[in-house]
């Protein structure tokens, strides 16, 4: 009886939190969720949209940033979201699209990579935690189809190659790694113009944050769903970076500094024009 006991624990082990939720309690995944009424082509949910990321590669690791503002419709549901998060020591991971979802799906994977540590004994390799969140993505399909797509940028640095790396995803989970930059979200398009020109190889953590908030600013300026730095709120980006060392989130005082030069830059800019 003890063996057979022992022998049904191990069948129904798994490194992935997500498959066990999906075994036993499919209800609490946050793709798997009935929404009430259904959602329609003619009456779409109205539900709060986290909008711009930028992401780059730098000299040592990788940098990623967004912005703080949600929209609803066009109602600025929020001017205080979080849209990065850390995904474990050594990675983050940034959101755009059905906020709601977007949050839950990065708890999700922040216990996904948590569980196969503490299973294995050893980290997931980035190429596997990679793979991994484009799965979640793929289950997130029905609800995408409705309207309610989440579409994240994830980025680590590599402790096997020594490398910042940079992965972009489409809805259906599709996972594609990214050279030097990229960006997602409704203000993707101004901001990646403002990283083709600004944008170089070896590019110090400083002269990274300065660019990617440069590229916010560029994206604030033309998409209205994306938020610029508030100095009368004391509101700024949400940047990390990540390097051998790990993942460290940029201090307010540096993002203060970094937000205050680029606004001065080009108000001065504006009156030599």
């Amino acid at each position: 009886m003890q063996e057979s006991t022992a022998n049904q624990v191990a069948a129904n082990a798994t490194s992935s939190f997500t498959e066990h939720l999906q075994r036993d309690r499919p209800e609490l995944l946050p793709f798997n969720r009935s929404l009430q009424g259904g959602a329609s082509a003619a009456a779409p949910l109205q539900v709060p949209h986290a909008t711009t990321i930028v992401a780059m590669s730098y000299g040592g690791g990788v940098l990623m940033a967004g912005d703080r503002r949600a929209t609803m419709g066009n109602v600025i549901a929020s001017r205080h979201i979080e849209k990065v998060f850390p995904a474990d020591h050594f990675s983050v991971l940034g959101i755009a699209g059905t906020a709601g979802i977007a949050i839950d799906l990065t708890r999700l994977f922040q216990v996904e990579l948590e569980h196969y540590e503490k299973i294995e004994g050893t980290q997931l390799s980035l190429e596997g935690k990679a793979n991994r969140l484009g799965a979640m993505i793929r289950g997130n399909l029905p609800l995408a189809l409705q309207g309610l797509a989440v579409v994240p940028l994830f980025a680590g640095f590599d402790t096997s190659a020594g490398v910042g790396r940079l992965f972009s995803y489409d809805v259906t989970g599709g996972r594609y790694e990214e050279h030097e930059h990229h960006t997602v979200g409704s203000g993707s398009v101004f901001a990646r113009g403002a990283l083709k020109k600004l944008w170089r190889p070896n590019l110090s953590a400083a002269e990274a944050l300065s660019v990617a908030v440069e590229s916010l600013y560029d994206a604030a300026d033309d998409d209205s769903a994306t938020g610029g730095p508030d100095t009368v709120r004391q509101l700024w980006p949400v940047v990390y970076t990540v390097d051998r060392t790990g993942a460290r989130r940029v201090p307010e005082a540096e993002l203060a500094t970094a937000s205050r030069a680029v606004i001065e830059s080009r108000t001065i800019a504006g009156r030599e024009a």
